[in-house]
């Protein structure tokens, strides 16, 4: 079979749906992962009550809507990002099939059509994870950033735009160019942590998919799109301030660390002392501490999906002459 005998509306139907039901399982991983619970057992329950929920009380998006943002056992009021995060899934998934899989030739096997959505998608999936994790506990997962750059390599040859050299010298790359200047350097010329590990491994992941120009883009267009969004936090809150989850996780930490025994409490200490998180910060607004992650994972996403189009418009605009 071939890509030409399936109707284009037959696939963005598929996708759509695929997705939703795979955005509704996103949820169960940002919640789960980390808090240290399995994925895949006990099934989904109310976080409120621990009542289990039917299947048909899981229809992704709907049961949000129908049930007005509410539990149906005990009444509790529901995070937005339920539906949200189910949404994105469907969207996700819908564009990849829109931008990398409609856009290939008529004659291309089915079998090349199911790997190249399958590994796109899953990657998608795995970085919207990340970035709903970072927002809130503020790291990232070595799953996704490794698993990410494992898969990237390992699938080159179904994407055609890189080859097996650039991909890893991509990875190498975007590990580099973050790791160097911005956890070894700037510790040592301001005695904290400028980016995480988390980031630079984010950016070794679009470096072994997109080479080292999409590395270099991913880094360059997150850090604007973060710029961005911390103004706009400073204009708008006065001050930007850590995830409520990340100051209940320290607290706790603290008490642990009260409870041990001198020689106990010296290598916690020295091994949080390696943390970020735990980085003493000299305040002011430069000092600010913003989960970075989320904005690497959202221009990996754009280049994932426009590709050549944008580093294409970006060296466009950079080389119109002044007039």
């Amino acid at each position: 079979m071939i890509l030409a005998d399936f109707p284009p509306s037959l696939l963005r139907a598929f996708a759509i749906l695929f997705g939703l039901a795979w955005g509704s399982f996103l949820n169960v991983v940002i919640y789960r992962v980390p808090r240290g619970m399995s994925v895949v057992h006990p099934p989904s329950a109310c976080p409120t009550c621990g009542t289990m929920i039917p299947g048909y009380r899981n229809v992704p998006v709907l049961t949000y809507l129908f049930q007005l943002g509410r539990t149906a056992c005990c009444k509790t009021k529901l995070s937005p990002r339920y539906p949200l995060v189910e949404a994105i899934g469907g969207l996700l998934a819908w564009a990849i099939v829109e931008q990398l899989v409609l856009t290939l030739p008529g004659d291309t096997s089915m079998l090349q059509v199911s790997g190249l959505f399958l590994a796109c998608f899953a990657l998608a999936l795995a970085l919207v994870a990340a970035a709903f994790i970072d927002l809130e506990h503020m790291y990232i997962p070595d799953w996704v950033s490794i698993g990410g750059t494992v898969l990237g390599i390992a699938t080159f040859s179904l994407r055609g735009t890189t080859t097996l050299v650039e991909s890893l010298l991509g990875a190498a790359i975007g590990f580099l160019m973050v790791w160097l200047p911005f956890s070894v350097g700037y510790k040592a010329l301001r005695g904290q942590t400028g980016m995480g590990m988390g980031d630079a491994k984010l950016v070794m992941l679009a470096g072994a998919w997109f080479g080292w120009k999409g590395a270099v883009f991913v880094l360059l267009a997150g850090a604007v799109q973060g710029t961005i969004a911390a103004i706009v936090l400073l204009l708008t809150k006065g001050k930007i301030e850590e995830p409520e989850a990340v100051r209940a996780e320290k607290e706790a930490m603290m008490r642990e660390l009260e409870a041990m025994s001198p020689e106990e409490r010296a290598k916690a200490e020295e091994e949080l002392a390696n943390d970020p998180i735990y980085e003493e910060l000299s305040g002011g607004v430069g000092q600010a501490r913003i989960a970075f992650g989320p904005f690497l994972v959202l221009a990996t996403l754009e280049y994932l999906l426009l590709g050549d189009t944008l580093i294409d418009e970006l060296f466009r605009w950079l080389t119109v002459p002044p007039i």
